[in-house]
């Protein structure tokens, strides 16, 4: 697809933005970086929740499109705190790990000590981004957002790609969580936006969605963003992922909201593979880092 193909134009219907083409483009071009570097993933999973194992499963078959090395630590499901704690202080201290994450969620007896469980994670190899050094430093600038929650990073990516702009518009966020709300609240004001952050608390919730340039909703809430909540020509960036009648969908209504946005990524298909692709980019810069450490 050349750069013409995908510049984003305001079309009469919406532009529905795919992130396959884009998490493409970016594993691409990470491939000569693993290559050289040779950087190592792991991924530890404890139980067998059928989700997680999915999106592993995802994030490992990305892994093999850029020759990165893998491993899966899969614990069984009574796995103790303490055990998980062992592993996660075995892969700090080991030099050939580039960078892992705990896939959450995990079972109901380690959930109460996740916040615990991301804190042990050493800030060099968190490459979900999740832990307060690496969320911090986004704070100050987008020259710090080196090791970013994918999520976010995978958003920005996908808006750079079609061209949309963001300085100077306004984003409203539907969602306030840790790994993707707030952090992509702080990425879009580093790229001069004005955002505002609406969530369970808000009141009269489509009083600020219909004010946005660009829409975004992370609340897994299956259609909670129906058509009269959007502004017309408006940019909509649904990020939640929902099980329904066996099928996955978004927060928003997509078939009667694609009538009158300007564009809109779809689930599946949207912000879901630029996730992933986020991912394996923090583990090539996690390994860059450390190299640079070194020196």
């Amino acid at each position: 697809m050349s750069e013409n193909e995908c510049r984003y134009t305001p079309p009469m219907s919406a532009h529905v933005l795919s992130g396959k083409p884009v998490a493409d483009q970016l594993l691409e071009a990470l491939k000569p970086q693993v290559e050289v570097l040779n950087p190592k993933l792991v991924i530890v999973q404890v139980g067998a929740d059928p989700a997680s194992t999915s999106y592993i499963t995802q994030k490992f078959k990305s892994c093999d499109r850029v020759g990165m090395r893998h491993e899966h630590r899969h614990l069984e499901t009574d796995t103790s705190f303490d055990q998980l704690s062992s592993l996660i202080d075995d892969l700090n201290r080991d030099s050939d790990v580039s960078g892992f994450i705990v896939q959450l969620p995990l079972p109901s007896h380690l959930e109460p000590h996740t916040p615990q469980l991301i804190r042990a994670v050493d800030p060099r190899k968190d490459i979900d981004g999740f832990g307060a050094y690496n969320l911090g430093k986004m704070f100050l600038s987008v020259e710090f957002e080196h090791l970013p929650p994918a999520t976010p990073s995978g958003v920005i990516e996908l808006l750079n790609f079609y061209s949309i702009p963001i300085e100077g518009k306004h984003a409203v966020i539907v969602g306030r969580s840790n790994i993707v709300g707030k952090p992509l609240a702080v990425m879009l004001l580093n790229r001069g936006a004005t955002v505002t952050v609406c969530h369970s608390k808000t009141k009269n919730l489509s009083h600020f969605t219909r004010q946005a340039d660009i829409l975004c909703s992370a609340v897994g809430h299956p259609k909670l963003i129906t058509k009269e909540m959007v502004k017309p020509r408006a940019v909509v960036i649904d990020i939640g992922v929902n099980r329904m009648d066996g099928n996955l969908v978004g927060d928003v209504d997509f078939e009667s909201i694609k009538e009158i946005a300007s564009a809109i990524t779809p689930v599946p298909g949207g912000v879901g593979p630029m996730t992933v692709a986020s991912l394996i980019r923090n583990c090539v810069r996690a390994k860059e880092r450390q190299l640079e450490d070194q020196k």
